[in-house]
């Protein structure tokens, strides 16, 4: 695709080469932002990037996707993300069960309305 775009796109030509180099490179890429050029200049300017969210939000002003793609890439770099709080909420509603990091096996119920009662595990 960046490719087919350079023709007469304003993108600047050298961006979709630097992408289709990228991709040359690596077929299957999940995202562009684990190739060494993208991730390199991304992490150089991350701190920039951040001060204009982080000034954006105190001044008021709705910058969704300056903030949404700096919550992906924080996402992407994250060893351990909140995926306890869904997991929580789904076994509240639903019964779901879910999984802890403190217990090596099983999924796990908890009996949320009923106050003091154990955790139970499903498995």
């Amino acid at each position: 695709m960046a490719t087919i775009w350079r023709g007469g796109c304003i993108i600047r030509a050298r961006f979709l080469n630097r992408i289709r180099e990228a991709y040359d490179k690596q077929a299957d890429l999940p995202t562009l932002l684990v190739d060494d050029y993208f991730s390199s200049v991304v992490g150089q300017a991350q701190s920039a990037w951040r001060r204009v969210v982080a000034g954006a939000a105190q001044y008021g002003l709705p910058v969704p996707g300056f903030a949404s793609a700096l919550s992906y890439y924080d996402g992407l770099r994250a060893s351990r993300l909140p995926a306890a709080l869904t997991q929580g909420l789904r076994d509240f509603f639903g019964a779901h069960t879910y999984r802890r990091i403190d217990k090596d096996d099983g999924t796990f119920h908890t009996l949320w309305a009923e106050e003091g009662r154990p955790e139970i595990s499903a498995d």
